[in-house]
């Protein structure tokens, strides 16, 4: 007669051969095409822009511009030299860029944030040399940054000298409608030593047409419309974000702002190359969007007094 243990030794045996027919099972299900389940979350998680540790901009965050155009506040909004980082390389890594060859009379070093970097570490930047920040204010007609006030206030505080900037979207309204928006909505100016004018933000469009959709002639037309709005609401003649190329393509290489806006030209590399026609020099130069704590990084092309006019009156 077969004894107890023998039997009990047969009926693992033949548990532990279902179990692992059922485990087989279960990894051929999973391994089917759409098998995996997303998470309860997923769609909302989708929405939400995503950085590096040190508060660069991810890939994730340009594929959301593609694909989520009318969602700003979350994936579909952009930031500045969004439109850059699809259309021209960033060959600097981080770098500091060679600032003899650039011919930079000073190094204020600057950063520009989005609700993209969140929260800032305004402390840290600071002890790190940065000494001016732009932090955007709107974008269109329809979008603020809701981290604002903890961004421009904060940069303030910690003893930056701080400025807004506008996201333009060139065919959502006119530019005399977008530069008030900006203005009332965090973009003004005061004569109090630390506040720079107000930025336009115009390069790629990050949601689809590169010129949005407008022949050259009329983005001229609606640059003009946007800064002589803001001019006329502010005082003060608006700083002009760019790129060569773009300002190239887009704007057939207009040379109508040159003797009035100031010029923050974009360009990842170790100097700020050919500038765009009208402009003999650039006030501001975004070189790199990886930069640490906070990707976007910028120096002023001059001393600090400089910078101290330009925040006063120009």
């Amino acid at each position: 007669m077969p004894s107890f243990r023998s039997g009990t030794a047969r009926h693992r045996r033949g548990l532990a051969a279902v179990v692992g027919m059922f485990v087989s099972l279960l990894a051929l299900v999973l391994a089917l095409p759409g098998a995996a389940t997303a998470a309860p979350d997923d769609k909302e998680a989708s929405n939400t822009p995503t950085t590096s540790a040190s508060g660069n901009h991810s890939a994730k965050d340009t594929e959301g511009l593609r694909a989520n155009p009318k969602a700003p506040g979350k994936r579909g909004e952009a930031w500045m030299g969004a439109g850059v980082q699809m259309h021209e390389a960033d060959s600097t890594d981080g770098a500091a860029p060679d600032r003899e060859r650039a011919g930079l009379a000073a190094t204020v070093h600057g950063v520009d944030v989005s609700s993209h970097q969140g929260n800032v570490a305004w402390s840290t930047l600071w002890n790190s040399g940065v000494r001016f920040a732009y932090v955007k204010a709107t974008e269109s007609t329809n979008y603020k940054n809701p981290y604002f006030t903890q961004q421009y206030n904060g940069s303030y505080n910690v003893g930056m000298i701080r400025g807004a900037y506008h996201f333009a979207t060139p065919n959502t309204s006119s530019g005399a409608t977008q530069a008030n928006y900006f203005a009332s909505n965090g973009g003004g100016w005061s004569k109090d030593g630390k506040t720079l004018p107000g930025v336009l933000d115009i390069e790629y469009n990050p949601y689809g047409a590169t010129c949005y959709g407008l022949s050259q002639s009329a983005m001229v037309n609606w640059i003009k419309d946007f800064t002589s709005t803001y001019k006329a609401k502010t005082g003060r003649d608006a700083v002009i974000y760019t790129t060569t190329n773009w300002w190239t393509q887009c704007t057939g290489n207009s040379s109508a702002f040159g003797n009035t806006n100031p010029l923050w030209i974009a360009r990842y590399a170790s100097s700020p190359g050919t500038l765009p026609a009208g402009w003999g020099f650039y006030t501001f130069w975004q070189y790199t969007s990886s930069g640490p704590t906070v990707g976007d990084h910028n120096y002023f092309n001059g001393s600090m007094d400089r910078l101290k006019v330009l925040a006063n009156n120009g």
